[in-house]
């Protein structure tokens, strides 16, 4: 972050000036971020919190699977929104015993976490997260608990969404542009022709002449 805020004010940018910032939720990131751009509000990326409670899944899927030998082969249906199951999916999740599983109370808990970007308001995602919170701190899931004691820690940024609305999916995006042109390539001979190979990527130019 002090590299960016040099980097920054040579371009004759204030790094006081930036007013949002979206991170992961790394006690780094976070250290930085108070450093500078020191005026900045933190909104932690959405998709890292909801994989935070993915995560906590699979580890009571993992875990019950060592007892119920149904479970096995079936991770990725518990981490898919039930809209984008394949029908052999839906057949599977429908077969098994949801209320004799530890895995649906999870998966149901998971679901909801991902409805809080649903509320139409930061007044109503605020309490919309507490009641999610007291549902699964008193699941007797471990995990799940685990997971949401770090939703908790990191409330203020998460619930900064409503304000905010950014994400880091669209950089996230660049970012895959840019290592897969760089594994093709296996190297380039100086960094300027790599940021010209960006350029071209991501930089939506148009290259057309003119008529």
């Amino acid at each position: 972050m002090a590299a960016f805020a040099d980097d920054l004010i040579a371009h004759d940018g204030n790094p006081d000036a930036v007013s949002e910032v979206c991170i992961d939720m790394s006690p780094a990131f976070i250290k930085g971020i108070a450093e500078s751009p020191p005026n900045a509000a933190i909104t932690f990326d959405k998709f890292h919190a909801v994989k935070i409670v993915n995560d906590a899944v699979d580890q009571v899927r993992r875990a019950e699977q060592k007892g119920q030998s149904l479970l096995r082969g079936t991770r990725y249906i518990w981490l898919r929104n039930q809209q984008t199951l394949s029908d052999r999916q839906r057949a599977t999740l429908d077969g098994l015993p949801a209320r004799h599983l530890k895995m649906a109370r999870a998966y149901q808990i998971r679901l909801a976490f991902q409805d809080l970007y649903e509320q139409p308001s930061v007044q109503t995602g605020a309490s919309y997260l507490k009641k999610w919170y007291f549902w699964a701190t008193h699941g007797r899931l471990e995990p799940i608990i685990d997971a949401a004691h770090t939703v908790k820690r990191h409330w203020d940024g998460i619930l900064r969404w409503f304000d905010s609305k950014i994400a880091k999916g669209p950089i996230e995006g660049i970012n895959s542009l840019v290592q897969a042109a760089k594994a093709k390539a296996r190297g380039y001979r100086s960094t300027r022709n790599f940021k010209a190979i960006i350029s071209l990527l991501a930089g939506k130019l148009d290259l057309r002449l003119p008529a």
